[in-house]
């Protein structure tokens, strides 16, 4: 049997319901549950929901690659940790700079200097040094820049393959986004067997849409086949909107990845 478990998000499922019941439909359907910014959320009730979370947004504002942003990231960082706690959610997820309302880089950067490449490594690794100390574990997202999110620098999976590759910490790892690679870069079941020895979680959706496996060209079976070949034994995650019914999207992504015997 494969050893993977299976998430979904609350932000992009069940739209017409409060938040905490998105969270407790989720769950009771046997997924466990991602969250985004927590700063809007009723963490005292999330926490009493009975749900598992498996992932919540790392940190509030700032960046990577500059003092003051790099300063930011980390104060709201340690402000996530916390919350974190409250939840017990292992990983926190970061991107390459902050995202606005509309997933547009806070600090756009079309070219990534050398300079910005050292003090991204940097900032890393006062990240993973928070997630050691707090016994957490960050991940650093791969995005797309094509459709979704325009002008944010370390987008591509391979730039974040090397950051974490160069951090070296066990509580810095990736999060795989499989969507956003397959419109950035591509090639998916060799990015797969490049980047899960460093992966924290994978998530997915399909393309073009970002809905549920089966409304598109991924195939999803296949990256399914390939995690199972691998021993992968984290979360797998659909991060995408429901093409129609939010369950019956939410069974077609445990049919596209349901552990094979």
């Amino acid at each position: 049997m494969t050893a993977y478990r299976l998430a979904a998000s609350a932000e992009m499922l069940f739209l017409d319901l409060p938040f905490a019941e998105r969270v407790r439909r989720i769950a009771d359907l046997g997924f466990e549950v991602e969250i985004w910014d927590w700063t809007a959320k009723d963490v005292d009730g999330l926490a009493a929901s009975g749900a598992t979370f498996s992932s919540m947004t790392g940190y509030v504002t700032g960046t990577l690659a500059d003092p003051d942003g790099a300063a930011e990231l980390l104060r709201t960082a340690e402000q996530s940790l916390a919350v974190a706690e409250r939840l017990d959610c292992p990983r926190l997820n970061v991107h390459g700079t902050g995202l606005d309302g509309r997933g547009l880089p806070v600090v756009p950067a079309e070219v990534v200097t050398p300079a910005m490449w050292l003090a991204a490594a940097r900032t890393l690794e006062r990240l993973a040094a928070l997630g050691e100390r707090a016994g957490r574990v960050f991940t650093l997202e791969n995005l797309n820049t094509a459709v979704d999110h325009p002008g944010t620098p370390f987008a591509r999976a391979a730039d974040t393959i090397a950051l974490v590759e160069a951090v070296g910490s066990p509580h810095l790892r990736l999060n795989l986004d499989l969507y956003h690679a397959q419109i950035g870069e591509g090639n998916l079941i060799e990015l797969v067997q490049r980047a899960l020895p460093l992966a924290g979680e994978v998530q997915v959706a399909d393309v073009p849409g970002r809905c549920e496996p089966g409304t598109g060209e991924i195939s999803h079976p296949a990256i399914a086949a390939a995690l199972a070949r691998l021993g992968y034994d984290g979360v797998v995650a659909l991060e995408g909107w429901a093409s129609g019914d939010p369950v019956a999207a939410l069974e077609g992504f445990r049919a596209a990845y349901a552990p094979a015997a």
